[in-house]
């Protein structure tokens, strides 16, 4: 009986590999966000649920049952849309080109991949018993680092008005939906499109929301020259909850942080990947 050598990986057997792992990814985060999502549209109409962050959500779904094996494929996925953003960055797939758009777009990617990159690593930990219990500091470690720089209140100020750029970059975002061009449109019936571009709309406005109230925590801790007074995804829903109406407001954003979830879970299904 002849044996059939081990076939080397040809680079159409990686961009697939990649491509699952990219779906994967989209899977992971969408499961991430509807989670964080839920809890807070629990806390809003008083069925408990709380505000916390993506590490929270993490926590919630490690102590559910089989909450090991559940992280673990999170994990595993978090770290596919790592590699799908690194891929983005430096392999160049979708042609963004060396421009100041295109390297603007390039360097988001990195600090995108950076981010989930850290989100795995905390899902690691907690699979392994030694993660921690959600709304962590580490936004107010790295401001205050960056305010005990030379010009660190301007510096922290700058990073502040930034998010809040990007806040109402998602705005735009929503309003255009330019999203969809990434769809493969002809495999969703026209029902689907309609409401997967509501949800893309709907989650990634109430995205915009969380951006432009962090970026104010940050303006707020440079001209006061104070990291305590910067709060993450979790702190600006509980500050949604504390303002006149407080339950609508974060109720609405909590529906629409689970839209969000959902756009991902579209991105999974039917997103075009171009991975070579």
């Amino acid at each position: 009986m002849q044996t059939r050598p081990n076939q080397p990986m040809t680079p159409d057997n990686a961009s697939t590999w990649v491509e699952r792992l990219a779906r994967l990814g989209f899977g992971a985060r969408g499961v991430v966000y509807a989670t964080v999502g839920v809890l807070a549209a629990q806390a809003a109409f008083g069925a408990g649920g709380r505000t916390t962050d993506t590490e929270g959500a993490l926590v919630t779904i490690v102590t559910q049952p089989f909450g090991k094996f559940l992280l673990a494929i999170v994990a595993l996925g978090l770290l596919g849309y790592v590699l799908w953003r690194f891929v983005e960055a430096i392999a160049d797939p979708e042609n963004k080109g060396t421009d100041a758009k295109g390297l603007a777009s390039r360097l988001g990617a990195v600090g995108s991949g950076l981010i989930y990159a850290g989100l795995a690593w905390s899902a690691i930990k907690l699979i392994m018993g030694s993660g921690g219990g959600g709304n962590s500091n580490s936004s107010q470690d790295w401001t205050a680092r960056l305010l005990a720089q030379p010009f660190g209140q301007f510096l922290v100020g700058i990073v502040g008005a930034a998010v809040i750029g990007m806040g109402f970059y998602q705005f735009y975002r929503a309003y255009k939906a330019k999203f969809r061009k990434k769809w493969k449109v002809n495999q969703m019936s026209e029902k689907e499109q309609k409401w997967a571009t509501f949800a893309g709309r709907f989650g990634i406005a109430a995205r915009g929301v969380v951006f432009s109230i962090t970026g104010l925590f940050l303006l707020q801790a440079g001209r006061l020259s104070d990291a305590n007074q910067v709060q993450g995804l979790g702190g600006a829903l509980a500050t949604l909850a504390q303002q006149p109406f407080g339950p609508w407001l974060l109720g609405t954003v909590a529906l629409g942080l689970i839209a969000y979830g959902i756009y991902n879970f579209v991105e999974a299904r039917y997103r075009h990947f171009a991975t070579r």
